[in-house]
């Protein structure tokens, strides 16, 4: 469909996709931030945008809201593969999708309904080395290193799920607040161990198999919910000994569950939803040409 959209969510964590090659405006970062405004266009927390892809069945690249783009998305591959599937892109359930972040493998589960109402994916391998974050420290590995941020003195785990996380857990486990997330959240997306930036994560363990967690995404800010973030929050948890796989990973969205390896491959697996189709208008694509 000319200048047509999907959009979905994944807990929450909305997206709207877009086959460029149909549309009759680029991608700049100045679009992307119009067509994200939830004042002034359709309203989302990113975009996913049809890519082409040598080493797999489809590609994509997520766009943040702030019209920067993002490596990988956890809920934005599940949004883009159910996109996939009905839109008849593909009728086949298991495939694989290259992001910038790395190829993923995508396995679609059909409800009663025949719609693609939950996606397992494998996200890749996690690294606590500070090249692949990248963060400037010189140490072999990013575990429980010590931090000052906004005027606090804190210990995180650093994750690379083919893109940068920053992970916190508290003192005697106690929880976290909105406030803290607040606070801390762009302070330490924007900290100098971080060249590039970082997604956050405040954690705190409940349970031998669980975590909780508020969610600060580079470029975002505050989100209900990330697929990415629920793999390193739980890739740090089992680094630090505070828990077993697989790990039910609690965001105010909901839960994913996340399953780790001894070789720390990741595995993904959660629900998505399907919200709307349908077409810029002409009015709006002259405003983004």
């Amino acid at each position: 469909m000319r200048n047509g959209f999907f959009m979905g969510h994944g807990l929450g964590n909305d997206y709207i996709v877009v086959d460029p090659s149909e549309l009759g405006f680029r991608l700049t970062p100045k679009n992307v931030r119009l067509i994200c405004d939830r004042h002034l266009g359709v309203g989302a927390d990113g975009v996913l945008a049809m890519s082409p892809a040598r080493t797999a069945d489809f590609g994509v690249r997520v766009f943040n809201p702030d019209g920067s783009e993002a490596e990988k998305s956890g809920n934005g591959l599940r949004i883009f593969s159910r996109f996939l599937y009905a839109t008849r892109r593909t009728q086949r359930t298991a495939f694989r999708v290259a992001t910038k972040g790395g190829v993923v493998g995508v396995r679609l589960h059909i409800d009663a309904h025949g719609d693609a109402s939950s996606a397992t994916i494998e996200m890749g391998i996690a690294s606590f080395r500070p090249s692949d974050l990248p963060c400037s420290l010189r140490v072999e590995e990013l575990v429980d290193h010590p931090v000052r941020a906004a005027g606090r003195r804190l210990h995180f785990t650093g994750v690379s799920i083919g893109n940068p996380h920053c992970v916190i857990f508290p003192e005697r486990n106690r929880g976290w607040s909105r406030s803290d997330l607040l606070e801390l959240g762009p302070a330490l997306e924007h900290h100098a161990l971080f060249p590039r930036r970082s997604n956050v994560q405040l954690a705190r363990r409940t349970g031998p198999r669980a975590i909780e967690i508020l969610i600060w995404e580079r470029g975002v800010g505050e989100t209900r919910a990330s697929g990415t973030s629920a793999c390193a929050a739980a890739c740090a948890a089992l680094r630090l000994g505070l828990v077993r796989s697989p790990v039910r990973v609690r965001a105010p969205g909901g839960d994913l569950r996340i399953e780790i390896d001894g070789a720390w491959n990741v595995t993904m697996q959660g629900p998505v939803e399907e919200v709307a189709r349908g077409r810029f208008s002409p009015a709006f694509v002259r405003l983004l040409r």
